[in-house]
């Protein structure tokens, strides 16, 4: 955080401590010793992040409307001008996207949308912003648009550091760097944005929470790891598309519920060495079996659907979650309304949610793909209705 604090709980905002720009958000400039609800047009609405500059504040709400509050000389409120702020103001600018991520450097904001996108503002003597020049901006811009889909933002508070991690794993970074001013992203061989921070950053920071192990042993989970698809310690092979892949059968019996069935039912002798999957693809199953071994799971978006269609007909319930959770950072235009209709066909609440609300925050768009127009009859109209409730073609 800043010099002011801030939390969120049960989706409202707390702030206390120093306050000379209003970056408590309680509307004087007076010093806040307690926690304090940040109200003003945020106590009716629901906050899902927040961040904090030297001295100034952002917030994220659940719909994608983006606000701030407190010092603006830089612009970095993102309001179009540089006058401090006493309470939460919505940044307008940001109005046509839906924003699900927001980080402050010391004088600089990120945001990132939910299609993936990435909006700059506010101090760039660095080189912060990744514009290619060193003007502050107090209005919103687009970066990084020639570069892949981008996942994680990240940026701190006490740097004029940014940093961001792409679909791919590519972490880019750009800004102050080892004092040497790094005007346009920049692709690292970092494989996570922590390191961008720990190398770069001045003074070195994490930018979040890290958990640091020093032992050279290997773990349990380790050692699982190490074994997955080991042809010299594996006693059970699978074949899928005519290859294979080798686990053991004890692992397989503590880990999954559907494996200890189908192994109870087998006497000893008639076990096979080889099970032959014709119902999955080899890139889903090999990931299900790895996932058994490594608690994750690592596929593009488009596999993580049969995976998730793996999962409910073996009622894996935390593997449901994690396909869930890729498939949201996966969500595009043009596949939105093909994975609202798997989240629907598999039974999975929380992402049939996710992507009604990616669908009707971009309805126009979605409703011009052909995934809208091929789908069936009954679920079409049932989007329609749901659409219709909430508001979504009101002039």
């Amino acid at each position: 955080m800043g010099v002011d604090h801030m939390f969120f709980s049960a989706l409202k905002v707390f702030a206390w401590g120093y306050n000379n720009c209003g970056q408590v958000g309680s509307g004087s400039t007076a010093n806040q010793p307690t926690p304090r609800k940040v109200t003003n047009c945020l106590h009716i609405k629901r906050v899902v992040g927040i961040a904090c500059g030297q001295t100034s504040s952002m917030a994220v709400l659940d719909n994608g409307e983006v606000y701030g509050w407190g010092y603006n000389g830089n612009g970095q409120l993102g309001l179009g001008n540089n006058g401090n702020q006493l309470t939460p103001v919505r940044v307008a600018a940001l109005h046509s996207v839906c924003v699900n991520q927001i980080v402050c450097g010391y004088a600089h904001t990120l945001a990132l949308t939910d299609e993936g996108l990435l909006y700059a503002w506010g101090a760039n003597t660095y080189g912060q912003l990744g514009t290619g020049n060193k003007n502050n901006l107090l209005n919103p811009v687009h970066i990084m648009v020639e570069k892949e889909r981008v996942v994680e933002i990240a940026a701190c508070h006490s740097a004029h550091t940014s940093a961001a991690k792409t679909q791919g794993g590519h972490v880019y970074m750009w800004g102050q760097c080892r004092g040497q001013s790094v005007i346009l992203p920049h692709l690292t061989s970092f494989s996570c944005t922590d390191d961008v921070f720990a190398c770069f950053a001045t003074p070195a920071v994490s930018w979040r929470l890290l958990s640091v192990e020093h032992e050279d042993f290997l773990t349990v989970s380790e050692s699982l790891k190490k074994e997955f698809d080991s042809p010299e310690t594996a006693d059970l092979k699978f074949r899928i598309d005519g290859k294979y892949i080798h686990v053991h059968k004890a692992v397989l019996k503590i880990r999954c519920e559907h494996f200890r069935s189908m192994f109870q039912s087998y006497w000893n002798e008639d076990m096979k060495e080889v099970i032959e999957i014709d119902q999955f693809s080899y890139p889903v199953y090999r990931a299900f079996l790895q996932y058994l071994y490594t608690d994750a799971v690592d596929l593009p978006p488009e596999d993580a659907i049969g995976l998730l269609d793996l999962a409910t007909s073996y009622c894996e319930n935390r593997l449901k979650k994690l396909c869930q959770h890729i498939i949201k950072r996966g969500i595009t235009v043009e596949n939105a309304f093909s994975l609202f209709s798997a989240a629907v066909r598999y039974d999975a609440e929380d992402l049939e949610e996710f992507c009604f609300k990616f669908c009707i925050n971009h309805l126009t768009e979605v409703t011009q793909t052909a995934a809208f127009w091929q789908m069936d009859g009954p679920l079409l109209k049932e989007f329609i209705a749901k659409a219709s409730k909430c508001g979504a073609f009101k002039n």
